[in-house]
């Protein structure tokens, strides 16, 4: 599994293209095939998650799997769940991806971004909605000490 880590910049070109980062690029050279990633607009935070297809597969699966389709609720949790969602690939020649302009839109992105890594996946981010959401360090360790003890 590819672990995302950093934080890098990047800035919608005149055709709405945002070319990847490197870093990442280089992690993805194990993969078999070509490259694809599935992105989402994040449940919590205004960014969008980008998954590589083998991670949105395990996540997606794992959610599926404690859903009943005979349940109304699920089926329309589901639905909803799966909604808004795109595949994209990189082109081959830059590296450069294309983000669906209402996921962008959703999350306030004019021409900045920033892409972060976030372990299992990347946050994709207006750059100036990326820096208001940083918690203060006292915010950090009151957050680390309730969660971890």
């Amino acid at each position: 599994m590819v672990k995302f880590v950093g934080e890098y910049k990047a800035r919608l070109d005149d055709k709405g293209r945002l070319v990847f980062p490197c870093a990442f690029k280089a992690l993805l050279g194990s993969e078999e095939g070509p490259v694809r990633f599935v992105v989402k607009k994040n449940l919590f935070a205004p960014c969008i998650d980008i998954y590589t297809y083998q991670e949105w597969e395990r996540e997606s699966e794992s959610v599926k799997s404690r859903l009943n389709f005979f349940n109304k609720e699920h089926s329309l949790f589901w639905r909803e769940y799966m909604r808004d969602r795109a595949l994209i690939e990189p082109d081959a020649k830059m590296g450069r991806i294309t983000v669906p302009a209402r996921l962008l839109e959703s999350i306030g992105v004019a021409k900045d971004v920033i892409f972060s890594g976030n372990d299992h996946k990347i946050e994709l981010w207006a750059k100036e909605k990326f820096e208001e959401s940083r918690m203060d360090n006292a915010g950090f360790i009151s957050l680390a000490e309730k969660i971890l003890g």
